[in-house]
């Protein structure tokens, strides 16, 4: 048996059954390194480079210091420097198209692994592109610090048609409290007075995600 029957079974089989979305970090990471080393299989290898790099680390890392950890190597590097490069320009361009809300899901890693809360608004078209992406607060949730005035601000003068919300836990726990139901029912309501739909509201962790919407909270 090929020693990384491991990393093309699992991830690419996960990829194909639940989408890109459902995919942990390290099983994202696997993918693009495409093989381990002598003694280490790929998912191992991306579990331990997490572990001293963690996303939010890792993608600003530099191509020579990328080349610099065990197992990766100048191809391999290249290829993780090739990914974040491509997200960003993307990002920068504000041509990325929404197709499901937990697509944004790729567009929120700089804020998995943070020590608070922070409070994402993506302003999406009628087309479902990106046309902008705002830290609205930093610090926990609560009716004063989440204003639907500067939930919607943004949003007056743009072609903007629906948003979606995304929030971390920093207590590694995903589901929603009872304050992030009742502020998002509250948001919902005041987009509803101004004519613009809130997708998803989603809480991320550094390993999970929980959309709202999916569990019919919103």
């Amino acid at each position: 048996m090929p020693f990384d029957i491991e990393k093309i079974n699992l991830p690419r089989e996960k990829l194909a059954k639940t989408g890109i979305s459902s995919l942990k970090d390290e099983e994202l990471l696997a993918l693009l390194l495409s093989t381990g080393y002598k003694g280490k299989n790929v998912l191992h290898l991306a579990k331990d480079v997490l572990k001293k790099y963690p996303v939010n680390d890792l993608v600003r890392l530099p191509l020579s210091k990328l080349k610099q950890i065990k197992g990766i190597g100048t191809v391999k590097a290249s290829v993780l420097a090739a990914a974040v490069e491509i997200s960003k320009r993307g990002l920068d361009r504000n041509i990325i198209s929404i197709k499901k809300p937990t697509d944004i899901l790729l567009y929120t890693i700089d804020i998995k692994d943070k020590k608070r809360e922070h409070f994402v608004v993506f302003y999406l078209n009628a087309r479902n592109e990106i046309l902008k992406r705002t830290v609205v607060s930093i610090g926990t949730l609560n009716a004063s610090l989440v204003h639907p005035r500067e939930v919607f601000k943004p949003a007056v003068g743009r072609s903007v048609s629906s948003v979606i919300f995304v929030h971390n836990h920093p207590s590694g726990d995903p589901d929603p409290s009872e304050d992030d139901i009742k502020l998002t029912k509250r948001l919902v309501s005041a987009g509803e007075i101004l004519g613009i739909e809130v997708l998803d509201h989603i809480i991320v962790s550094k390993t999970d995600f929980v959309s709202m919407q999916a569990r019919n909270l919103m």
